[in-house]
């Protein structure tokens, strides 16, 4: 479907022809009418799949056809990172609209909260908020939420997996009982359902099959010991020097702190980002990424959901994720837009259930790579053991696989 199909205002769909799109997604192609229709929806869709979009252009079509005096519609998300990304994308829509918001979050130098203050207490038309920071402006009583029409809660799944329930709850109580609810998660787990029964009305459901890895992801697994990961890292670097974007997952901030002085004793250009950073620096760090004044991130799991960062060469799972879904949303930060691209895991004995119930969500075996031989060294007892005198030559890694097997690439 076309987005001139939509029951969406001209000036709106001006603005979806400046930030060149055409055609919508399956998740925009049927959560929109539901939403213009009015009444509350809970969606499940994937990170990529233009799930945003799916619920902004109804809401700022309402808005441009209403021009309210108060602040239309809340959007609550678990983090600053996605409350900015959200926040830039109604500016970007808002291109030939008069609407305003604000991202609320918190994790900055404080400089924000005067203007995070006004907009509350005089109105923007959509406030984007993470609920911590939010819940500290509605302590202090000048928040006007009275005449919200529509709360948005994005990446609800993992809101309620960091620990959010009270907060959302609390939040809801300063709300209109009177008002549109739509809920976008990844997943559905029982406590999405729970909640729902609480905070909305008879809603609709769509739920999309959860997608596998695309088709241009060149997915393989390393069998390793925890002291083979950082060699193993680094000769994978160094072995695609062609790779001008790689982004590296770690389970804790201990591990991306030892990873990036891992790299850069071999002058790679990294930087890592973790929560333990002001929000200042995270942003400042994304920025460099994003226009590869930064060669390779390190991140923990604060990346694999919400941030759109295209052209992503090399995505690497230093540790397998704990949840099957989180390993198609890490792998799904490459390879976006038809692209193609790589996604390495490495995976300890620790790790082998995970890879496991990875493999049963995504419905093939990875590949398992061989250990290059110069590192698997008198540990590899593997019948494709090499000889420690056979490195792999430059490039070797770059194979295509998939469900049905494999093949060099030319």
């Amino acid at each position: 479907m076309i987005f001139d199909e939509l029951d969406l205002n001209p000036e709106l769909l001006e603005s979806i022809g400046y930030m060149g799109y055409t055609e919508t997604t399956p998740i925009q192609e049927k959560a929109i009418p539901a939403i213009l229709s009015g009444g509350d929806l809970i969606a499940c869709a994937q990170t990529g799949t233009g799930k945003t979009a799916a619920y902004l252009l109804p809401i700022m079509n309402s808005i441009s056809e209403k021009r309210p005096s108060y602040t239309h519609t809340l959007i609550l998300v678990p983090t600053r990172e996605l409350a900015i990304q959200i926040d830039q994308q109604i500016q970007g829509f808002a291109y030939t609209l008069n609407i305003t918001s604000l991202a609320i979050y918190g994790g900055g130098d404080g400089s924000g909260w005067d203007q995070e203050k006004a907009a509350l207490s005089r109105g923007a038309d959509i406030i984007v908020a993470t609920p911590g920071r939010l819940i500290s402006h509605l302590n202090m009583g000048y928040v006007k939420f009275k005449q919200i029409e529509v709360l948005v809660l994005d990446e609800a799944d993992r809101m309620l997996d960091i620990g959010f329930h009270d907060d959302i709850m609390r939040i809801i109580s300063y709300l209109p009982r009177e008002r549109q609810t739509l809920m976008f998660s990844a997943t559905m787990p029982s406590k999405i359902r729970s909640l729902s029964k609480h905070i909305m009305k008879r809603p609709v459901e769509i739920a999309l099959e959860m997608s596998k890895p695309a088709e241009g992801v060149i997915q393989a697994v390393y069998m390793v010991g925890d002291f083979q990961k950082l060699p193993l890292l680094n000769s994978l670097i160094a072995d695609n020097p062609s790779y001008q974007s790689i982004l590296i997952f770690s389970s804790t901030k201990k591990k991306v702190h030892e990873i990036v002085l891992g790299l850069r004793s071999k002058n790679y250009l990294v930087e890592g980002i973790s929560s333990d950073l002001e929000q200042k620096e995270r942003e400042d760090r994304l920025l460099r990424f994003r226009s590869r004044k930064t060669r390779i991130l390190v991140a923990t799991d604060v990346l694999s959901r919400g941030i759109d960062i295209k052209d992503i060469d090399l995505v690497i799972n230093f540790d397998a994720p704990s949840d099957a879904e989180d390993y198609v949303h890490r792998v799904g930060r490459t390879a976006r837009a038809e692209t193609s691209g790589v996604a390495i895991t490495l995976v300890n004995k620790a790790d082998i259930l995970k890879m496991h119930r990875i493999e049963k969500l995504i419905g093939y075996e990875i590949y398992k790579a061989p250990i290059p031989a110069f590192i698997a060294g008198e540990h590899d007892t593997r019948p494709d053991h090499r000889s420690p005198s056979t490195k792999p030559k430059k490039g070797k890694f770059k194979r295509r696989y998939n469900q049905k097997g494999m093949r060099d690439e030319a």
